[in-house]
């Protein structure tokens, strides 16, 4: 007769956890959804290239604090791209998809030049409301082992300074 053992789970990520992998992947979002849409309409391109532009430099950002971390940790490029990879692609995909929804459904906001609150309102404004609408995903996707669980597998230790 075999034994049989059972491997549970992967426990229910803390709320905690889930927000600050959401708060890390909004900083890289926010950084190039920012960027992308100040260039954009700073030189009158149309909504459709200027939004382009934002959702890949948002990528482009919120994968390169990943891959920067995790290469850092000791990984080489190849395996650090896989675990950015792994790590932020659900993650940046819900939260341009909420932000750029807003945007483009908010009336005006498309049209809205640098000056405008409007402009700025709508931008930051959906990137709010795409972290509360992100957390509980990157929740769901920690607890699993999977997201931003990938990459945490990759950090260091924190170090201590005081003598041992």
């Amino acid at each position: 007769m075999h034994a049989h053992t059972h491997t549970p789970a992967h426990a229910p990520a803390p709320w905690s956890t889930a927000a600050r992998a959401t708060l890390h992947c909004l900083t890289g979002c926010a950084v190039g959804e920012i960027l992308g849409m100040v260039v954009g309409t700073a030189l009158a391109w149309g909504n459709a290239p200027t939004m382009v532009l934002a959702i890949a430099l948002a990528f482009v950002f919120g994968y390169s604090f990943t891959l920067f971390g995790v290469v850092r940790a000791g990984l080489d490029l190849t395996s650090a791209l896989k675990v950015a990879l792994a790590a932020d692609t659900v993650s940046i995909a819900v939260m341009e998809l909420v932000d750029n929804g807003i945007v483009a459904l908010t009336p005006g906001a498309m049209d809205a030049q640098l000056s405008d609150g409007l402009f700025w309102g709508t931008l930051l404004g959906g990137l709010a409301v795409a972290f509360v609408l992100t957390t509980p995903v990157n929740k769901w996707m920690i607890g699993r082992g999977k997201g931003h669980a990938v990459a945490h597998a990759h950090h260091r230790p924190a170090r201590t300074t005081g003598p041992s």
